[in-house]
């Protein structure tokens, strides 16, 4: 059950995004599309992991499409030709999953029509497949968490690539609007800070 303020009563925010998920239409074609997007380090594959696991659904992860760290502008459009332009055709999509180690994308993924896909990352949300989300999820942090998450992880070389990093997000959540189109807010430690869902087809 939620409460008035979009709590559960297990305090989970999985739980409250998996009440809207199941509540929502089905906007890319059979499939409810679940976008959590959000800052690097803020918890979003943490959120997307258990909340995919609640709905039986498939998580993919932007990570997998980025081609390296200039490429966060640009992987929605591998995400929307190889993935949700075919389901929502209502027919099977696949990706290439790009190797970070070997600078070059490798092996095919499929994704098979379901009732519900994750995706999870930065920049998984932008305004041109809008119209595609059942629920989008915004997962945000302070920047010193984010950044000392990053170097906890990957150690201080990462500083390199993550500070630039940061700027290109910066640019593309402004740009797209992303937090202010959210149906759901959750903070650092997977708590719900806001939930307003908007009104979907």
């Amino acid at each position: 059950m939620t409460g008035p303020d979009g709590s559960s009563d297990d305090g989970s925010a999985v739980s409250v995004a998996a009440t809207l998920v199941r509540a929502a239409p089905a906007c890319l074609g059979p499939v409810r599309l679940v976008c959590v997007d959000g800052p690097a380090g803020s918890g979003k594959t943490t959120f997307a992991a258990p909340l995919g696991t609640a709905l039986g659904a498939q998580v993919v992860h932007m990570d997998d499409l980025y081609e390296g760290w200039g490429g966060l502008a640009d992987a929605w459009r591998r995400l929307a030709g190889w993935v949700l332009e075919p389901l929502s055709g209502g027919e099977a999509g696949r990706y290439r999953r790009y190797d970070w180690a070997a600078a070059e994308f490798a092996e095919w993924h499929d994704v098979p029509v379901a009732e519900v896909l994750v995706v999870e990352g930065c920049g998984s949300a932008p305004q041109a497949i809008d119209d595609w989300i059942s629920v989008l999820v915004w997962v945000e942090a302070p920047r010193e968490l984010r950044i000392a998450r990053g170097v906890a992880r990957d150690g201080e070389a990462v500083l390199e690539h993550w500070i630039p990093w940061m700027a290109q997000e910066d640019a593309v959540f402004a740009a797209e609007r992303t937090r202010d189109r959210a149906d759901l807010t959750v903070d650092a430690r997977g708590r719900v800070v806001e939930s307003h869902p908007r009104s979907r087809r």
